[in-house]
Order: C-alpha cells, then structure tokens, then sequence
C-alpha cells in the first residue's frame, strides 16, 4: 500500500522527466546518439542480473556454443537495446527507401516485400501481422503505416502512468491506433478488422493463460490471439520483421507470405498448432540474428 502510494505521488514527476529525456534524445543526432547508447549498454549492461538470465537463455538455446560466443551475442543485445532506446525518440525520422529525402533515415525492404504491401493494399482487406522482439520491434508497424496500412498495434502499457502517456504521444502517430492489452483487447481488435482495420502484434512473450508451444527445444507458453482472431474472421496471417544491418543504424523490412494455419479434423483453425506454426517462424527469424533478440526476458518459466 505505501509503496503503491508512493509511486503515484512519484507518478507525475517521472512522467516529466521521461517526456524531457525524450525532447532531449530528439534534438540529438540519432545515429550518433544510437552509437553511444550502443556502446555504454554493452559496458554497464553485464553488471545487471538480467545479463545472467540471458546467459542461462541462451545456454539452454544454444548448448553447443562456447562461454565466448554465449557473451558475444549478449554484447550484441546490449547494444541493440541501447539503440532501440534512442531510436524510440526519432521514430518519426523514417521513411520508406525510394522516397525523398535520402537522409540516411530509409527503410529498404527485403526481396518480395514491396510487392507484398501493394498487394495487401491494393485488396482493400484486413490482414493480421506478428512480430517479435527483433532490432528494432517498433519499426514493423512504422513502417506499415507509412505504406499506407491503416493499422491497429495490441500494447503493453507501462506502469507508470505518465511514462504511459509519453509513449502513446510518440507512438500514436507513426503507428496506427493503439490497443492496450487488456479483457476488452480481443473484442476492440475484432471490431476494428471488421471494419477493415489491419491488426498487428507482438508473439515471442510469455502468457500465463497461453497455449504451450516449444521454442528452441523448450516448452513455453504464448498467447494465441492472433490465432483466435484468425480462426473467428477467416484474415489471413503475415509475419513481420525488421533486422539491423551492418553499422546498427539501418533496418531491412521483411513481410512472409500468408501463413497457412494447420487445420483441425473438423475443419476449424487448429489454435495450438497455428500458434506453434508462428514459433516456429519467429525462432528461425532469431536463429539467423540471435544477437538481435530480446534474451533478457523469462520467456520460458
């Protein structure tokens, strides 16, 4: 109770602190800034107890690596979190490549991936995407939007009220509408694909009230709404991704064709194997830059 109390009186303080840093980040250069924060991640990252959970992550993922090569991949997460934290301020400088202004801030798309949006533009019909903890995981929906997918992205409010309000002020008006997690989500989400709306959201976290799938050879459980959603309306499915390129401050765009979800024997979209079916695609997507995942979380417990 105290400790609740006292956050909330730290609530509004916090908040303007944060909304400073980020007006601050802002003015700075960003791929300079981004090269900082890189740098000062990978030193002061391995201090903190999170640096062990990766460790014993990507031990368990990874049993054939060696001592070296583990802390190799977990210097590239430090400093792929310590650009996404300045990246997050300049979201609004990216555009797609092939548009003016040739400032360093392009978007490139990955083979087939230009077509793709055209095409899902072009029909007029909602789609559902996923996508996970890579690179930048911001940068899928941005650069949805600035294909001209009206696009509603499934959220995660921060606690802190006012850090809340911060990030939904920057968000808001790169990526879409913004649905926070929640009882009511999968009803707001349903409607706004009815309407039209495309949805897109992130899969690679741990669920509690989720299906068990396995991720790199260890079961986990995740949350099959996408599934859900795709078995009520019949939408297909893309996966989405951005990967850092060499020099950590361009992003390639990858969009998959459809996913196929595997069928029950009565016909219906089978929720468990659809939900293992996009595991599957997300490990292989962290398989080929594994230094670019998020390995600091629990995603198996």
């Amino acid at each position: 109770m105290v400790q609740r109390r006292l956050m909330t009186l730290l609530d509004a303080p916090i908040g303007v602190a944060t909304a400073g840093l980020l007006r601050l980040m802002k003015c700075a250069d960003r791929r300079r800034s981004a090269d900082f924060a890189g740098a000062l991640f990978r030193r002061f990252g391995p201090l903190l107890k999170e640096h062990r959970l990766g460790r014993d992550n990507l031990r368990a993922a990874y049993p054939e690596k060696t001592a070296a090569e583990i802390e190799k991949i977990l210097a590239g997460v430090w400093d792929n979190l310590g650009r996404v934290a300045v990246e997050f301020a300049h979201l609004d400088e990216f555009h797609l490549g092939g548009r003016e202004p040739h400032d360093g801030n392009e978007l490139s798309f990955a083979p087939g991936t230009a077509e793709r949006y055209e095409r899902i533009v072009a029909s007029g019909k909602p789609t559902l995407g996923f996508a996970a903890h890579l690179a930048n995981w911001e940068i899928p929906a941005v650069a949805a939007k600035l294909a001209d997918i009206n696009l509603a992205v499934l959220y995660r409010r921060p606690n802190i009220r006012a850090i809340g309000d911060a990030v939904i002020a920057l968000r808001a008006g790169v990526m879409g509408e913004l649905v926070p997690t929640g009882l009511d989500a999968p009803v707001r989400l349903g409607r706004l694909l009815q309407s039209g709306v495309h949805a897109g959201m992130l899969v690679d976290q741990y669920f509690g009230r989720g299906v068990d799938v396995t991720f790199f050879g260890r079961r986990c459980a995740t949350n099959p709404l996408i599934a859900l959603l795709a078995r009520q309306t019949g939408i297909p499915i893309y996966g989405m991704r951005a990967v850092r390129l060499p020099g950590g401050n361009s992003f390639q765009i990858e969009v998959t064709g459809p996913i196929e979800p595997p069928r029950a024997a009565d016909g219906r979209i089978d929720i468990a194997a659809t939900m293992q079916a996009i595991t599957a695609i997300v490990e292989g997507w962290i398989r080929e830059h594994p230094e670019q995942w998020l390995w600091l979380h629990r995603r198996w417990r």
